[in-house]
């Protein structure tokens, strides 16, 4: 009936095989974090690091590396979970089939938390400089607590069933800096202990039941607690303890506890994150320790962020496997969405919906589309959407959001770039995507909708006749209907990019060159601009990743035969999507090199993780 705390994870872990114990000493400064993500990419086990210089603490990480160790993690619960999601959708289903929710009911009672006085987590005491100081990538501004559960109360209705369980990075120093994005629940709390001149009480939360890592990013509705939810999905109830303002759960393995001063912050960053980048420095709310407790057994567990796929992947999938079938009810005609991983998950949307109205028209337009695309741009974490591409259900049932390339074939075999575009300026992206170059939270979004019968063939090889102006080179096909150029070595726009910014001239030229021209292009429909073609036409993923986290749909994306005909944009010719790194841009993740080479003994023949080196 799941785990009651890490440490019964860890040896059920082990005992299945799916866990492998590094006795050496590691070091938490880019050691771990290097050999985590060696093993994650050969699809290793969980590793538990027993030595960890400057901690007595051991670290556990790669626990949720794989989906299939995610579901095996939740296996006694997922079902019920699942079944609790059905009568969401359809309650009737209870009445219908009872026998099928026999178990609903204890499931239910097994929500709310359970008070004791005492627990493990209250054993010991101990400092922010004593847990591991863990730093993943080189150019990380310190340590970073990776996988923490941040515990926040409404101040204007105190108790744990208004309650926040979120993830949100946290950079320990003297103090923590709280890395959290405006939308989430933490930041409600923040602004109501703002308005009430009152300091915000929080408990961070490290190690403790697996269920509670879960829960603090499933993308919950307003309303249900995030211990509900750890409840329900590790199989049996949350225990609390209070020594101080908040509870804290009693088999956490550390809880860092204090409390947020309504007006201060401190700078935060830089820290390599899930978009593949460095999110860079910025003053955000800051902690003020109190107490850091920890119970006697205790492991610290951790994560790494990087460009996709990561662990947090498997998040994802379980979190879709369990939420998918609510969407329908949430977006009356939409039927399926998807986040897509590869680019970073909020720079890119797939959609399908239905496109009913006007049944009797004799061709079918983008019109019900339009109203599903600007209702999933108002759900939670898929309003930080940038891209969202969205296709008719009824022009094809096989369609599947999870094949990227067959999706874009479906898109761009029908798109009208005259028609299609539906532009979002100067609105709220991720915290963490810098494409805009108009700071924080800051940039556009583009709805594409299509619908409607095929328009074109794509091409798939190069045109013999396309030529390209001086400074463009190198031409690769990407996908059926898409060709990537290497344009120019981007140089810096003029102040403040993006506010009086139509775009980069090279890639204005390119568009002047080919409006000009005879086009061989008609089989073509998207152009791209990169640093790098070869690399872009490598894989999906790799198209994925470029263009859709190095570009700002308001001034990145351009057009052969560019119009705009009352306050519409469009184009008659090739969409041109630049999609170079920008010099306002992060760096992407690298990993250093002398790191890797102090990690390779492990990975060598006759050393731990030689099987997966």
């Amino acid at each position: 009936m799941g785990y009651p705390n890490l440490r019964a994870c860890v040896a059920d872990l082990e005992r299945t095989g799916q866990l492998v114990r590094l006795p050496a000493e590691i070091d938490p400064h880019l050691a771990a974090a290097a050999v985590h993500r060696r093993v994650y990419r050969a699809g290793g086990p969980a590793l538990l690091f027993e030595r960890v210089r400057g901690t007595p603490f051991p670290m556990v990480s790669n626990l949720f590396g794989t989906p299939a160790r995610a579901r095996f993690l939740f296996r006694d619960a997922l079902a019920v979970v699942r079944k609790l999601v059905e009568l969401k959708v359809d309650p009737g289903h209870f009445a219908r089939r009872p026998w099928r929710y026999w178990e609903v009911p204890f499931a239910a009672w097994k929500l709310r938390p359970k008070v004791v006085r005492r627990g493990p987590v209250l054993a010991g005491r101990t400092t922010l400089s004593q847990l591991p100081q863990l730093k993943c990538w080189p150019l990380d501004g310190g340590p970073f607590v990776t996988l923490p559960a941040v515990y926040t109360e409404d101040p204007d209705r105190p108790g744990w069933t208004k309650s926040n369980l979120g993830m949100y990075r946290v950079q320990p120093d003297r103090e923590c800096g709280l890395h959290y994005q405006i939308h989430r629940g933490i930041g409600v709390h923040h602004a109501a202990a703002v308005r009430r001149g009152e300091r915000l009480p929080v408990n961070v939360i490290v190690g403790g039941p697996p269920a509670l890592a879960l829960a603090a990013v499933m993308p919950l509705p307003e309303g249900l607690p995030e211990l509900a939810f750890a409840a329900a999905i590790g199989g049996r109830r949350i225990t609390l303890v209070k020594p101080g303002a908040l509870p804290m759960p009693a088999e956490a393995d550390f809880v860092i506890s204090g409390h947020i001063d309504p007006t201060r912050t401190k700078p935060e960053g830089p820290f390599g994150d899930h978009l593949g980048y460095y999110s860079l420095t910025h003053p955000f709310p800051v902690m003020t320790v109190e107490a850091v407790y920890h119970r006697r057994d205790a492991i610290w567990p951790f994560t790494v962020v990087g460009r996709p796929p990561q662990e947090d992947t498997s998040f994802g999938e379980l979190i879709h496997d369990l939420t998918g079938p609510v969407i329908p009810t949430v977006i009356p005609g939409l039927h399926a969405v998807h986040a897509v991983d590869a680019a970073g998950v909020h720079p890119l949307l797939l959609a399908i919906g239905s496109e009913r109205y006007v049944p009797y028209a004799e061709r079918r337009k983008p019109q019900e589309l339009l109203t599903i695309a600007s209702a999933v741009l108002g759900q939670g974490q898929l309003s930080l959407a940038k891209y969202l591409f969205i296709a008719a259900k009824e022009d094809a049932d096989f369609l599947d959001i999870h094949d990227v390339a067959g999706f874009f074939r479906h898109i761009l075999e029908r798109v009208d770039w005259t028609t299609d575009l539906h532009f979002h300026t100067r609105t709220t992206i991720d915290t963490l995507d810098y494409s805009a170059g108009l700071g924080l939270n800051a940039g556009s979004k583009l709805v594409v909708a299509a619908a409607g019968p095929k328009r074109r063939d794509l091409l798939t090889q190069l045109p013999s006749d396309f030529t390209l102006p001086d400074g463009f080179a190198e031409s690769r096909v990407v996908l059926p209907g898409v060709i990537a150029v290497r344009g120019p070595r981007a140089v810096a726009g003029g102040e403040g990019r993006g506010a009086n910014d139509d775009g980069d001239p090279d890639v204005l030229r390119l568009c002047s060159y080919l409006t000009d021209r005879p086009s061989p292009l008609t089989p073509c429909p998207l152009l791209l601009v990169t640093d790098d073609p070869e690399f872009v036409a490598r894989s999906v993923e790799n198209f994925a990743w470029v263009v859709f986290t190095r570009s700002d749909p308001a001034t990145d994306v351009h057009g052969v035969g560019a119009f705009t005909h009352r306050k519409h944009w469009g184009c008659t010719g090739p969409l041109v999507i630049d999609a170079r790194l920008k010099p306002h841009m992060p760096p992407p993740l690298e990993d250093d090199p002398a790191v890797q080479r102090r990690i390779d003994p492990l990975f060598a023949r006759g050393g731990p993780l030689a099987r997966w080196g």
